[in-house]
């Protein structure tokens, strides 16, 4: 945190990159504020990232902060769905947004806007952020909300899928949610599996109000 002037860091993706080596995408807080702003770390080696080249990718403003990146790259170029916090009324920054950016290197970003946001008098009216990608071909994904600000930090998870290639409309489909505590299952990341299936991680409630870090498997 001293080395990035950082108060915390959250939710780190760790990224292999096309020509070699790896890259790892951090979401940094700035001390004694809301902000957030995502940093790029290269290294050759996972081993290296310690010391590795670094690179403000998505510096946020004093209006948004950005953090939690997922991050696709393949021949097609690099892709990033991004949650995004606006700054401009005291006591609400909680509110989250997801945007959506592409990039040819993963390092300089071209920003489309929003692509997933809350809907009036549901679920998800406090907040939507895109914690998974399941498809891009028909874009599939996971996302966290919330319907009031005083379920920051104990979030559910929906799907939406997208009809145009980009932006999002939540499915009417049952939400994953924790049997215990304040309900919450968050952060999901899903893995492809070799056999066809998938493995997802995840945050989850227990029965006394912590939350663990969980993993299922869903066959191919």
């Amino acid at each position: 945190r001293d080395e990035f002037g950082a108060e915390s860091f959250e939710r780190p993706v760790l990224v292999p990159r096309p020509e070699g080596g790896w890259r790892l995408y951090l979401s940094c807080a700035t001390p004694d504020s809301k902000h957030w702003w995502i940093e790029a770390v290269d290294a050759d080696e996972p081993a290296g990232l310690e010391h590795g080249t670094r690179t403000v990718v998505l510096p946020g403003s004093d209006e948004v902060a950005v953090k939690d990146p997922v991050v696709l790259v393949d021949e097609s170029g690099w892709r990033m769905w991004v949650c995004v916090h606006p700054l401009t009324e005291p006591g609400h920054e909680d509110r989250m947004t997801t945007a959506f950016a592409t990039s040819t290197d993963g390092l300089a970003w071209d920003w489309h806007g929003t692509v997933l946001a809350p809907t009036a008098g549901t679920w998800d009216q406090r907040g939507t952020r895109v914690t998974a990608v399941l498809s891009e071909e028909p874009l599939v994904v996971l996302y966290d909300g919330r319907a009031r600000a005083e379920d920051n930090w104990h979030e559910v998870t929906g799907v939406a899928r997208s009809t145009d290639g980009r932006h999002l409309v939540a499915e009417d489909l049952p939400l994953v949610r924790s049997p215990y505590s304040d309900g919450a299952l968050r952060y999901v990341a899903a893995v492809p599996l070799p056999d066809g299936g998938t493995r997802f991680y995840f945050e989850a409630a227990r029965p006394d109000g912590a939350h663990d870090l969980m993993t299922s498997v869903v066959a191919g």
